[in-house]
């Protein structure tokens, strides 16, 4: 019995260190789920697993204590049920995506999105300001597939018209959204270059808001143009905003990764960076609709600004406050 007591010493004592790291991976992968772990712990969990499998199937072999066979089954049985346990459910998996993954996602590009904000504001301060002095310079900033007719040459009552009537909305809509979502894209695509090309994607962005806020306003349409823009642009622009702060997150992890390795920098923005991108994706579909359908539909000025303002306050409380607990996992 003696002889069997210190085998089985000897073989914890090799050991325990490996089962302890498994017991720490396990308890944080059921408390804040397999998703939330460190890539370190992610590539460790596997690993662990199939050696404490081995130590309970030597410790069986060898007829070593009982307390050790119950302890090594129990680890074993929780590490197998967190690498292989059932899947949640699509629709618990896309609600959890959006009440914790994305919000949190974005309270963690937060300096860099504050970056594409201001890089997007600068350009349309100074589109608005070229334009204002000189309008004829408005055709430098304002590609014609999205000015569509939208020029200084056009008389104020045809700008005002734009703003209110409903001809030609489905088409100019789908064509402003793909361009904003395209923006998007170039914007996360150039963040690789070193994020400043992200930034300067969004600046030009800025340009052609700025021009078109300058033609509208020197006509006294100033109000109504933001009217028009922002119950969906509240939205879309953010969303650009978004991608354009995964873009520079990215590039600055590249070229200035700190303390860690490149790779390491890259792995631990990159895992919040992709998730703000696939959230911007879906608020590019609301403002979508928002901009087809219901800018054009609803005449008021009024309510065109009280739709803008809720959806302003509810993606400040949305991003400032969803996601703030531990992902709970079933």
């Amino acid at each position: 019995m003696t002889e069997r007591r210190l085998k089985s010493l000897e073989f914890r004592l090799r050991r325990v260190g490996e089962w302890r790291e498994l017991e720490r991976i396990v308890a944080q992968a059921e408390r804040d789920g397999l998703a939330r772990l460190p890539p370190t712990s992610a590539a460790r969990l596997p690993v662990l697993h199939r050696a404490a499998l081995s130590s309970a199937s030597v410790a069986r072999a060898t007829s070593l204590d009982l307390d050790l066979l119950n302890y090594l089954g129990a680890l074993t049985a929780r590490s197998h049920a967190v690498i292989y346990g059932r899947r949640a459910p699509l629709r618990d998996a896309f609600g959890a995506f959006f009440a914790v993954d994305f919000p949190r996602a974005v309270r963690a590009l937060a300096p860099a999105t504050a970056l594409a904000a201001l890089a997007l504001a600068a350009g349309a301060a100074t589109a608005w300001r070229l334009v204002a002095v000189d309008p004829s310079r408005y055709v430098e900033f304002v590609p014609e597939a999205l000015a569509q007719g939208r020029t200084p040459a056009s008389s104020t009552a045809e700008l005002r018209a734009g703003l209110f009537d409903g001809e030609g909305v489905a088409s100019f809509a789908a064509h402003l959204m793909l361009h904003n979502a395209m923006v998007g894209v170039v914007a996360l695509a150039a963040g690789m270059l070193g994020g400043l090309p992200a930034l300067l994607v969004l600046f030009s962005n800025g340009l052609i808001l700025g021009a078109f806020a300058a033609l509208y306003a020197s006509r006294g349409l100033g109000v109504e143009l933001w009217g028009w823009l922002l119950p969906h642009g509240v939205t879309e622009l953010g969303a650009i905003i978004l991608c354009g702060g995964a873009g520079t997150a990215l590039g600055g992890a590249l070229f200035f990764p700190g303390m860690r390795t490149r790779s390491a920098a890259l792995k631990h923005v990159g895992a919040s960076a992709s998730t703000a991108v696939m959230g911007s994706f879906l608020l590019f579909v609301l403002a979508g609709i928002m901009e087809g359908v219901f800018r054009q539909e609803v005449r008021s000025t009024g309510l065109r600004y009280a739709v803008a303002a809720t959806f302003a306050a509810w993606w400040a409380f949305y991003f400032g406050v969803f996601g703030r607990r531990p992902r709970r996992t079933s």
